[in-house]
């Protein structure tokens, strides 16, 4: 030990140290600093090389945010199509550079406007979408070859994909023209989020269809978007959410390999998504762990022989369960420096939160801001115009390797287990965040862990006075409404032969897509078509462990 070490350590013991606990927003203990020791076997060209480069510890791209910035993305849906068509114009009209789709719990459910189940729900969570018809509505004027479109939906994504794939050729684009990401990560849904429909091998059937058909026809189409985002939602640490998302990812991987299809074919349209919680330093350095760890896996153990199948390219969204309800405009704070951990990190696209999320739907106000909070960041601030600048941080990199050795130490949990389908049926992953998310409570409800706002710094007197966005019942009137009209109209009897072409189509394996596309232009509804699958797929019921 160097004899300035040994002071410095001296005049630690002896200095005064706040009543708090020092540890990250997973719970793990912090350093105090970082020193040389941290990297005794740091290797720059094997741990972190160029942008560009294998690992890909610093970016995917040689130059990054100087060639091009991240895509600004802000989720959007809500009411009827025509209400959320206002806003996507709306949104591109003040900078946004890609549309997100945000669907109502209905439609992610796989259920139309006019179910029983529906009621008191249509509109109120995002846009309602019941068929092509809502569909077209939704992107009436605004063209499909110039944006990028990314959907939020998981068990009927291959539904509202066929409705985008009909929208695209209505508009006369090749579909190799066609740009954007479906969601269609179903392992995450019984891990986390819980909207699931079919048992998970019929669910993982659906994926691969998807995936083969995407690859052949859509080359410039992001098949599935691998999403920790909803892990980390319910309660997950940060290793927990790095770790469960790449394992669902290779699931994907190891079916489509399995289905034939070559890794290279379908590897470079294979896209993640990842949240941005509070801790900074911790978030910036789960980013960086996990582009090295996707890479060195698709490269040694899948045999990926193209660059581009290495790279793990991802979206990120500031953490939505981080917002409070009290003093909603301190959220517009912390999604300000959940942001720029995103960009630190390398992300290639990016969803800045509303302060009003914990309250309502966003209002005009609240994601204007939230924008212009993304458009501050890459032309205010500098950051975008250098890369990686923690790179050979001590403290930075021994947190990126204690990153990747928690994950490494997951997948191990994970292949011991069986793969990832049996440790959801065995409740692995369940119970994990659940104990990560009830220690993370525990440690607010104790004082452990300040919330400004919430548990200190409090308001008594607070009144909440930022516009909030109100679903009016006429919402679901006029969709049931139109929904009926729609049926009366189109032509039943085409309809009742693509149903039960699908039908064939899910007995005897084929790929469905195809059929998916053919009810999808003869008006079939979302909830038909569903409802046709679920006769041969049945539905999944989770198994209740206490």
């Amino acid at each position: 030990m160097s004899a300035s070490k040994e002071k410095w350590q001296e005049q630690v013991a002896k200095a005064k140290t706040r009543d708090a606990k020092f540890i990250t927003a997973s719970g793990e203990p912090v350093e105090l600093m970082g020193t040389p020791e941290m990297l005794k076997d740091f290797d720059y060209d094997r741990d972190l090389s160029y942008p560009g480069q294998f690992p890909y510890t610093r970016g995917v791209h040689p130059n990054m945010y100087r060639g091009r910035l991240w895509t600004m993305r802000q989720f959007a849906g809500f009411g009827t199509p025509e209400d959320t068509n206002a806003r996507f114009k709306y949104l591109l009209k003040n900078g946004q550079t890609g549309l997100s789709v945000a669907f109502d719990l209905p439609t992610l459910m796989g259920r139309d406007a006019d179910d029983p189940f529906s009621e008191g729900e249509v509109g109120v969570c995002g846009v309602s979408v019941s068929s092509l018809k809502d569909m077209e509505v939704l992107f009436e004027g605004i063209p499909i070859d110039q944006v990028s479109t990314s959907m939020t939906i998981n068990s009927p994504a291959m539904i509202l994909l066929a409705f985008y794939i009909a929208i695209a050729e209505k508009q006369g684009v090749s579909l190799d023209k066609v740009r954007g990401t479906i969601q269609n990560d179903i392992l995450k849904e019984y891990i986390a989020q819980k909207e699931y429909i079919f048992p998970p091998k019929p669910s993982m059937r659906i994926i691969v269809d998807m995936i083969e058909y995407c690859t052949n026809e859509m080359p410039q189409w992001n098949t599935i978007s691998i999403s920790g985002y909803h892990i980390r939602e319910a309660g997950s640490t940060a290793v927990q959410e790095l770790a469960f998302t790449l394992a669902d990812g290779f699931a994907y991987v190891e079916a489509a390999i399995e289905r034939g299809l070559d890794v290279d074919d379908f590897a470079p349209r294979l896209s993640h998504f990842f949240n941005s919680h509070n801790d900074f330093y911790e978030e910036i350095a789960k980013f960086r762990a996990a582009r090295r760890i996707y890479a060195k896996r698709m490269r040694y153990k899948y045999g990926a022989k193209k660059e581009r199948s290495w790279l793990l390219r991802f979206h990120t969204q500031t953490a939505g369960a981080t917002l409070t309800a009290q003093q909603p405009e301190n959220n517009i704070v912390r999604v300000a420096y959940q942001g720029l951990a995103a960009v630190l990190g390398g992300t290639q696209s990016l969803h800045t939160n509303s302060m009003d999320e914990t309250l309502a739907l966003p209002s005009e106000k609240a994601v204007k801001i939230a924008l212009r909070t993304q458009q501050i960041l890459a032309y205010e601030t500098g950051t975008p115009h250098t890369i990686d600048p923690w790179a050979g941080s001590y403290f930075m990199e021994d947190l990126t390797n204690k990153m990747e050795a928690g994950a490494e130490a997951y997948f191990k949990q994970i292949d011991d287990l069986g793969g990832v389908i049996p440790a959801i049926e065995k409740g692995f992953f369940q119970k994990e965040i659940a104990r990560a998310a009830y220690q993370y409570q525990n440690e607010i409800e104790r004082n452990e862990r300040t919330i400004v706002g919430v548990n200190d710094f409090v308001d008594e007197n607070e009144k909440i006075e930022i516009p909030i966005l109100e679903i009016s019942p006429e919402v679901e009137a006029k969709q049931r409404r139109q929904l009926k009209e729609l049926r009366e109209t189109r032509d039943n009897k085409a309809v009742k032969a693509c149903l039960a072409e699908l039908k064939e189509a899910a007995e005897r394996d084929k790929n469905l897509m195809p059929v998916l596309i053919k009810a999808a232009k003869a008006y079939a509804t979302v909830g038909e078509m569903i409802n046709t699958l679920k006769d041969v797929f049945g539905e999944y019921v989770e198994t209740v462990d206490f």
